[in-house]
């Protein structure tokens, strides 16, 4: 916590940035003290983005000041503001993996002897720094051996080791575990009795009411709010942050999220005794027309891998595939495709959308080979696909030519949607289809998939959410080190019944079933 006397370390002070045809911020305003967390939160395409990158230094405002260390500063560079004391973390660990600890949180300043890398005050060096933070690892270790968890750690110590004033974090937990999470939250609460401000950016509601100390909300590139958050209930924060309620979203979206039920039709999927060295042992389960499906389990126990060896990116040692009653006798993801599964991948940056190509670029994708008649495609017929799934949807671009790059998360995440719907498949995979999205966004996706789901469409759901999987799914099946350790349907779906299949040791039918 944080005196009020105390000067703000950072301000911004009327920051406005315009690109072509948006207007990213528009009147900014922001005040950090020193030894606070900081929330900044929004919806994707709130500004929370642009505004670290205009403190930064990667753009150059058009209006209004960022005042560093009561100077009024604009930095080239987010080189030049981390060397002012201005450090950024982003989601997405960005060291060099082949490189030791130590080297990583050395690299560009290392103590050298004689004009050559004196490893050895290096490595001691490094171990102070992580010392000092609580963080124990071997600092000559490669930084790939670490877990990701530790990675992130390190990123921290890098960070803040060029004796910064001011942190940044933008969804630093977004691939972590509770337990890991709990570790980094130490970490930055010791930074912040070190007197550093820290900028916490997240979409995980709980993590700002455990952590931050102030909330800064953005809304359409405005400051909609900003004050003490132990003063600003969670219905008034998400009512700044949409500004509407969550039960107008329902309304306005696609339906409400829960309540699907269960008028299930014929079953569309079998998997049954799917085995990978390794990666899955003896898996089984079925999702039948209309019915979603939740897979239920911590990172690393075979979700993933179960739904990747169902659309045949997996190759399995043992089991079979059966959809709509007919085996997948050789499966590969071209098979699964024209026996009608689609899958929406948890990473939609690496194995999603393309960036580079406009949003009817993206949807029409993987059904050109459907549109082509006589070896032509139709851009009417594609400009009427895509203005149909845009507005079922609900994408918010400038238009069908805007760059995918450009959109929010959850605008991504509609359009690798859109892109199988235009299939129209039998199956549905969805690998943390709302990881990384804001709270609206996510409640929009979540009501679509109930609606798919009523329109007779088979859905696997795959969520790390546990309130997530209990609100959406009419069953959910416990995978544990690859393995199904129970099932659990109707009243018996909740968050504890899930967590206590977790920490069982194999399925017990008669319990579950």
């Amino acid at each position: 916590m944080t005196d009020d006397a105390v000067p703000p370390v950072l301000e911004v002070r009327g920051v406005t940035k315009k690109f072509p045809g948006v207007l990213a911020l528009d009147g900014v305003e922001l005040s950090l003290r020193p030894g606070e967390v900081h929330a900044l939160v929004g919806e994707n395409g709130a500004g929370k983005s642009t505004l670290i990158k205009v403190i930064t230094g990667v753009y150059r405002p058009d209006a209004g000041t960022v005042r560093y260390l009561d100077h009024e500063v604009a930095f080239d560079r987010p080189m030049d503001a981390q060397r002012a004391g201005i450090s950024t973390i982003y989601q997405e660990v960005n060291l060099i993996p082949l490189m030791s600890v130590a080297r990583n949180l050395f690299l560009g300043r290392e103590p050298r002897r004689y004009g050559l890398v004196d490893v050895g005050r290096m490595n001691r060096q490094a171990g102070e720094v992580l010392s000092r933070y609580g963080i124990e690892v071997d600092v000559t270790r490669p930084l790939r051996s670490l877990s990701l968890a530790a990675q992130q750690m390190v990123a921290l110590a890098r960070a803040v080791a060029v004796d910064a004033r001011v942190l940044i974090m933008d969804e630093p937990t977004s691939s972590l575990e509770s337990h890991e999470v709990a570790t980094l939250f130490e970490v930055v609460r010791r930074l912040s009795a070190r007197g550093i401000a820290v900028v916490y950016v997240s979409h995980r509601l709980d993590e700002l009411y455990e952590l931050c100390d102030r909330i800064t909300v953005l809304r359409d590139g405005r400051t909609v709010h900003s004050g003490a958050l132990a003063e600003l209930d969670r219905l008034q924060l998400v009512a700044h942050m949409l500004g509407r309620s969550l039960t107008q979203v329902a309304r306005e979206g696609v339906t409400a999220f829960t309540g699907h039920g269960p008028a299930l039709g014929d079953p569309v999927l079998l998997a049954e005794g799917l085995r990978k060295r390794h990666a899955l042992d003896d898996v089984s389960f079925t999702v039948a027309g209309g019915e979603v499906v939740g897979l239920g389990g911590l990172l690393g126990s075979g979700r993933s891998e179960t739904v990747k060896a169902v659309v045949g990116a997996l190759p399995l040692d043992a089991g079979r595939v059966v959809v709509d009653g007919r085996q997948i006798r050789r499966p590969t993801p071209a098979a699964a495709l024209r026996a009608g599964v689609a899958l929406l991948p948890e990473d939609r940056k690496a194995e999603g959308v393309i960036p580079e190509l406009s949003v009817r670029e993206n949807i029409v994708l993987a059904a050109m080979p459907r549109l082509a008649r006589a070896g032509v495609i139709s851009r009417a017929r594609q400009d009427r696909i895509v203005e149909t799934f845009m507005r079922r949807l609900r994408i918010r671009a400038s238009g069908p030519e805007q760059r995918v790059g450009e959109l929010s998360g959850g605008n991504q995440q509609k359009v690798l949607l859109a892109r199988w719907l235009c299939l129209s498949p039998r199956l549905l995979l969805l690998d943390e289809p709302t990881r990384g999205i804001d709270v609206g966004a996510k409640a929009e996706v979540q009501a679509l998939v109930a609606e798919l789901a009523r329109d007779g469409l088979a859905v696997v759901l795959i969520s790390s959410d546990l309130e997530e999987l209990v609100e959406g799914a009419d069953r959910v099946v416990v995978l544990r080190a690859g393995a199904v350790v129970g099932e659990l349907t109707g009243d018996d779906v909740s968050e504890d019944a899930i967590m206590t299949r977790l920490a069982a040791d194999k399925e017990d039918p008669d319990e579950d079933r």
